[in-house]
């Protein structure tokens, strides 16, 4: 299944969008294309690789992003996704944390473009879905446009389907994950530059995107738009995506609709031994903005992780909402 006439894309975020997540999103929206968390390639090697690759049909069209830098066991890895139905494969080069600059991959990887390059021809080789990049527009003091471009005509030359920008440079040394998301300022001048210089790749901006129409303000001059915390900490944002996106006219579900539509999947998950707050963590803000939603997060937030905790605290907390 080919995703690259995705127009909008969930960003993969550690802890946040895992199948959970991604089953709960697709019932918001038919279109948009999800990504799975970050997973690095010694964890499918090496770990329970079903595991890592297991997700629902109901997900599609979703993504999996890798990270690694080698090769042969990135090819090895986009392989395993490819054959477990994936529909693009995806290379962390954004990632700044401490533990995966020492296994050598995320950010850190923009000082190293012909190894991204290699991963990148390595692994278009070994599978026919999509492969693609995400990255920043610079690193540290290696922020200059021609750096990014240079990165770029290095991974467009070995194949990349489509490079997904972040639209801040990330520092290495002296912030934080979470601070590298806020306090490097937003540069979306440098993808629309970018764009400009690379016509014939698909170039998608991700970054501070809050709303669907500032994403869809983009689309006229870009290939993609890919939103991140926005769309996880309000999920109602994608509720609209189909029509404003993709110019779906079937009217989106309301939220009980989603609701009612997710319960089967949690009695299902959690009769297969998933603890209960394992899943509704991702649905705190179904409501918000809505009457009761602060006792539906509240009474969820109370009472799903306590030992025992079942389908019936999920009931309570929709009782609670109009």
């Amino acid at each position: 299944m080919q995703s690259r006439n995705a127009r909008l894309a969930v960003a993969p975020m550690m802890d946040w969008t895992d199948r959970h997540y991604r089953y709960f999103a697709r019932l918001l929206t038919r279109h948009t294309l999800l990504y799975t968390e970050m997973v690095t390639t010694g964890a499918l090697i090496h770990g329970d690789t079903a595991r890592f690759l297991r997700h629902d049909p109901a997900e599609h069209p979703v993504a999996l992003q890798l990270g690694g830098a080698d090769p042969a066991e990135m090819a090895h890895c986009a392989r395993l996704g490819a054959d477990a139905g994936f529909c693009e494969v995806n290379i962390n080069v954004g990632c700044p944390s401490d533990r995966v600059q020492n296994g050598r991959f995320g950010a850190c990887l923009m000082a190293e473009p012909d190894v991204v390059a290699n991963c990148v021809a390595a692994m278009k080789a070994a599978v026919a879905v999509p492969v693609t990049v995400k990255t920043r527009i610079g690193i540290d003091e290696r922020d200059s446009y021609e750096a990014l471009a240079a990165f770029t005509d290095a991974v467009a030359n070995a194949g990349c389907d489509a490079l997904i920008v972040h639209a801040r440079k990330a520092w290495l040394q002296g912030l934080s994950p979470r601070e590298n998301r806020d306090v490097p300022p937003l540069r979306y001048d440098v993808v629309l530059r970018l764009k400009q210089d690379f016509p014939d790749l698909a170039i998608v901006i991700n970054g501070g995107l809050q709303t669907l129409a500032q994403a869809a303000g983009f689309l006229e001059r870009l290939d993609g738009a890919m939103i991140g915390r926005a769309a996880y900490q309000t999920p109602w944002l994608l509720a609209d995506a189909d029509r404003v996106i993709f110019s779906d006219p079937t009217p989106p579900p309301t939220p009980h609709e989603v609701l009612d539509a997710f319960v089967p999947y949690v009695e299902r998950e959690f009769a297969a031994g998933v603890p209960l707050n394992a899943i509704t963590r991702h649905i705190l803000g179904l409501f918000q903005g809505r009457p009761g939603a602060r006792r539906w997060r509240r009474h969820l937030s109370e009472q799903a992780h306590k030992p025992g905790a079942g389908i019936e605290v999920l009931r309570d907390a929709t009782r609670r909402v109009q």
